[in-house]
């Protein structure tokens, strides 16, 4: 059985006699890299579920591969209920203004859109709950790992994991903001949601409360899109 174990500034996944080395920034580069590749073959998958399911079931075999190395998660700094608070409340405003920041001048233009229906028009429940499960529990903490623990810290100090969030400069939280907001259709909404996300994780220092606000801002958006039918923003 494969194990993973730390060995300074990389790790080591041992698989029979074969040793495979796993640098900080290969842990959390390839869960996002894989996310994006199998996002660009998808349109060779005709069914969209079996596409979507690959995708995020990929990630989130890579994370939970790599969750021994992901020490900003397993020693995250204690956060109390006021920061939880403000991050629940930021979570639901930047579903707010996603929502509303949909206009084709703050936009990259039409995608095509993740519909789940049946053939007949129906709600396909099972469509619908594989793409939340994916947006609100798989793809935050792939996302988060990469743009604010990774890139964000990065752009101030190559030896990112060295680099306390709390002391981020506002350069490197404008840059990475904007970065993240050009990995989205709406990159207007997404520069003010990656200013959001930044912002918890420099005021906290724990990668989790971004996490958790991302997660509900995408959880929130996935409960609209099916209570109104407007798959454009999936």
């Amino acid at each position: 059985m494969a194990a993973l174990a730390s060995h300074g500034k990389a790790g080591m996944l041992r698989s029979g006699s074969l040793n495979f080395a796993f640098t900080p920034i290969f842990v959390r580069v390839l869960p996002f890299a894989a996310y994006i590749g199998i996002l660009a073959l998808a349109k060779f998958i005709p069914d969209p579920l079996w596409a979507y399911a690959l995708r995020v079931g990929i990630v989130a075999g890579l994370l939970a591969l790599f969750a021994g190395q992901y020490v900003e998660l397993r020693t995250a700094r204690k956060t109390g209920p006021r920061d939880w608070a403000i991050a629940v409340t930021l979570g639901a405003v930047i579903f707010v203004l996603w929502i509303n920041l949909d206009v084709p001048w703050l936009s990259f233009g039409q995608k095509q859109t993740f519909e789940a229906t049946l053939a007949s028009g129906q709600l396909d429940w099972r469509m619908a709950a594989v793409r939340i499960a994916g947006a609100a529990l798989v793809v935050p903490v792939m996302e988060e790992l990469f743009w604010r623990s990774f890139i964000l810290r990065t752009i101030d100090r190559s030896d990112f994991l060295a680099q306390d969030p709390s002391t981020t400069s506002w350069k490197a939280l404008l840059a990475s903001s904007i970065l993240f907001g050009f990995e989205h259709e709406l990159w207007f909404a997404g520069v003010v949601a990656g200013l959001a996300y930044g912002w918890l994780y420099v005021r906290t220092g724990n990668l989790w409360v971004p996490i958790v606000a991302h997660g509900l801002t995408n959880l929130m958006l996935g409960a609209w899109i099916i209570s109104t039918g407007k798959w454009q923003f999936w």
